[in-house]
């Protein structure tokens, strides 16, 4: 784990469904120490709470609706708030947009971050071949006792459909099948086409090649992420400045 005082700034991955984003991102909390956001979490954790902006979105939800981009700025603009974002964060389902990405620009610029410095946001943006991802995500198996994941076509069990450890038959998820899975990597790239434009001109999206073992792809990141720590670093100390904390 890096040094406490490290700064790393925020961390966004982009990356279709099935990407590797989510193991990605608990490979970065680990090895540095920051926090993984959520979207799907927060929204959760205001609900159960009963905070105002909990009940709203669950009036909205309710309705069957889409909680609003208002509503999902105040909820994220309060969990970035805390002091564990200090030294920086990885956003898991956000931003969606190029109009959440304006808006999270404009909030780390104005309340924690050095906006146009070497701390702004980092993004990830993990690149894989269609084809590669369909077999990826089709061919996923869970066992329903254990958890283990296996995939038929790339990391199959001994024996067919059943978990090695305890020999319960495998479950096949049912946005797994090809046709959900085109519907959301189509919704993906036409929602994600604009917001990768918006980080690739301004000089921050970092394009990593997912279509290679675990390992391999973590280590780019991790070499990405260093770099651009090290960049944190020297800026702050030219500058004798530090990330901003709202009380």
């Amino acid at each position: 784990m890096a040094d406490e005082t490290t700064q790393i700034g925020p961390v966004i991955l982009l990356g279709p469904p099935g990407a590797g984003k989510g193991t990605q991102a608990r490979n970065i909390v680990e090895r540095y120490g920051i926090p993984q956001i959520s979207t799907g979490d927060l929204l959760r954790d205001h609900v159960a709470r009963g905070t105002a902006l909990g009940l709203e979105a669950k009036a909205i939800m309710a309705r069957g609706e889409l909680v609003p981009d208002k509503l999902m700025y105040g909820i994220v603009a309060d969990r970035l708030r805390a002091p564990d974002c200090r030294r920086g964060f990885v956003l898991d389902g956000f931003p969606r947009t190029a109009a959440q990405a304006g808006w999270l620009n404009a909030f780390l610029g104005k309340e924690l971050f050095d906006n146009s410095g070497p701390c702004a946001p980092l993004v990830l943006q993990l690149v894989v071949d269609y084809g590669g991802l369909l077999l990826r995500l089709t061919g996923r198996r869970s066992c329903p006792t254990c958890g283990r994941l296996y995939n038929i076509y790339l990391q199959p069990p001994r024996v067919d459909e059943l978990c090695d450890v305890d020999g319960t038959p495998l479950i096949f998820r049912d946005d797994d099948r090809e046709e959900v899975i085109q519907g959301r990597i189509s919704a993906y790239e036409r929602q994600t086409k604009p917001l990768v434009e918006y980080f690739r001109e301004q000089g921050r999206l970092v394009p990593v090649n997912a279509d290679r073992e675990l390992p391999q792809v973590t280590a780019e990141i991790f070499g990405v992420i260093d770099d651009h720590r090290k960049k944190c670093e020297l800026a702050a100390m030219k500058t004798g400045s530090a990330p901003r904390q709202s009380n």
